[in-house]
């Protein structure tokens, strides 16, 4: 499990001394090119789908109603309804300051991968023919919504975006010293009210369903198919909790040394603090056998947007 500790709380591994004098063997050159190339494989394709995700979403839905979406794209698709430029057109020509301000904020392997998407999103949808799947205004908006924030999902996986404006509210929020969520709102803000001069209330409503729609879709594909959980337990049973993670749930967990504190009486015994990252589905479990062992625990959830190494995700879920 990964964790983010203050400059307060601070976690030190320290190696055995015996391992300092002894030699480690020499990374195996071929393996470590081989893992790159299937980092690079697994992103390219990942960009790809997320190209035609996208795709499907504007010609499939959103271009034949006149919807537009929040951000570089939504900014693309009302200018294609003013000015009847070609969307293949305008995504490239919108996202270029884009793309040049992730180069000097992000880097250049994430400006490359971008331009790369960009590129390819125009390209197919000026070439791609794609069905209208239905006339049915919510519905466009909708699924619309839901294929094009897929595919900015999807894209952003494979570490790249299609929308720029993310980029951009990332350096603004440095700028100002706000958050990147303000930003993006505000923008968004000027863009609909844009869509309800020029094309109508109506088509501005819809846009807002379409976006909120995409919104959730890319949360979805950031955040994981399992949604985590957090959970902090302070309990005096803390061996007999930790056995219990490890031993019944099969998962890690991680000891902090603290103490309990109340009222006036200030700091009391020593307690071991123990931490532990769940799925959703195991968190039922979790509290019914906290319950068991420690009625009076204090337990703190929170939701956790995905985790990365340790052995949540190696394991199968228990129920």
């Amino acid at each position: 499990m990964d964790f983010i500790c203050s400059n307060e709380r601070k976690i030190y591994i320290l190696q055995p001394i015996a391992k300092i004098f002894k030699r480690e063997p020499m990374p195996n050159k071929h393996t470590s090119i081989k893992n790159r190339n299937l980092s690079f494989l697994k992103d390219l394709v990942l960009i790809i789908l997320g190209i035609f995700s996208a795709s499907f979403g504007f010609k499939g839905f959103l271009l034949t109603n006149h919807f537009i979406d929040g951000g570089a794209t939504g900014i693309s698709l009302l200018l294609t309804n003013v000015t009847k430029l070609p969307l293949s057109f305008l995504l490239i020509i919108i996202n270029i300051p884009f793309v040049l301000l992730g180069l000097r904020v992000m880097g250049r392997t994430f400006a490359i991968k971008t331009a790369f998407a960009i590129s390819g999103l125009a390209a197919v949808v000026a070439f791609v023919p794609f069905p209208d799947v239905t006339s049915d205004n919510l519905l466009v908006a909708l699924f619309g919504g839901f294929f094009l924030g897929a595919g900015i999902g999807l894209t952003i996986r494979g570490g790249a975006v299609i929308d720029g404006t993310e980029v951009l509210a990332i350096y603004l929020s440095k700028r100002l010293g706000t958050t990147i969520g303000d930003i993006i709102i505000v923008l968004n803000a000027f863009i609909f009210l844009a869509a309800t001069y020029f094309l109508s209330v109506e088509i501005a409503l819809y846009s807002m369903v379409t976006y909120l729609s995409a919104s959730k879709t890319l949360d979805f594909f950031l955040e994981g198919f399992e949604e985590y959980m957090g959970v902090t337990i302070i309990s005096t049973e803390h061996e007999a909790i930790k056995e219990m993670i490890q031993k019944d749930l099969g998962r890690g967990f991680t000891v902090y040394s603290g103490k309990k504190g109340f009222g006036k009486k200030g700091e009391s015994e020593h307690v071991d603090i123990v931490y532990t990252i769940v799925t959703r589905l195991e968190l039922n479990r979790l509290n019914n056998a906290i319950e068991l062992i420690d009625k009076d625990a204090f337990v703190v959830m929170s939701s956790v947007k995905d985790t990365k190494g340790g052995m949540i995700k190696q394991r199968p879920l228990k129920h």
